[in-house]
């Protein structure tokens, strides 16, 4: 039996060249007169034959495996789903929490006559509560006509705004619906008078 006792070059250059190595006897003499064997040679260092590949085999999918890839398949047309949903729904939950921080914020240093002018907004409501009995139409009416009312009073510029808002957006409507109802009037009378002068 042959034991490796040295070589003559070593460190990471003996990687890059043949190395030359010296075999010694099983008893332990060193033999330098014998041949010298290359690193290729010592069967440690020997490469597979070309024919033999390397296979790398994959282990077969547990049952834990198996049942998540099922719930993804099952879960896949519900999660595109929530996807566009959320996409849709995100902004209009981002403006709904903006407008609860500022008015947290806006509560939190109010202005001075804050707090009185909305007790007196909230008592008005209750009163038309209080005066609309009987009818389901006055219940809506009286507190919200009586809350606009005390409102306007407190709030005179912010009042004539909203109501300049709303006169230009109840006039817009009012004029498309008039044009709305004199394309139908129009329209029947033209075709009445064009199957009059046919024959």
């Amino acid at each position: 039996m042959l034991k490796v006792t040295g070589s003559a070059m070593r460190g990471p250059v003996s990687l890059l060249f043949p190395t030359p190595v010296f075999a010694a006897s099983s008893d332990g003499d060193s033999q330098p007169s014998a041949p010298s064997l290359l690193r290729d040679e010592l069967s440690l260092y020997t490469a597979p034959p070309p024919s033999q590949k390397p296979r790398n085999v994959q282990p077969e999918a547990g049952q834990l495996e198996q049942s998540v890839a099922t719930l993804r398949e099952f879960t896949e047309p519900y999660t595109g789903w929530c996807k566009d949903t959320y996409s849709k729904v995100k902004p209009k939950v981002q403006s709904v929490v903006q407008c609860w921080s500022d008015s947290y914020a806006y509560l939190k240093d109010p202005p001075k006559d804050f707090f009185p002018r909305a007790g007196v907004i909230c008592f008005t409501g209750v009163l038309g509560l209080f005066l609309a009995r009987g009818s389901r139409i006055k219940r809506l009416m009286y507190p919200a006509g009586l809350m606009t009312v005390s409102t306007s009073l407190y709030y005179p510029e912010k009042a004539a705004a909203v109501a300049k808002a709303t006169g230009d957006s109840v006039y817009d409507r009012a004029v498309q619906t008039y044009a709305a109802l004199e394309k139908m009037v129009k329209a029947p009378s033209k075709s009445a008078r064009d199957s009059e002068t046919k024959p």
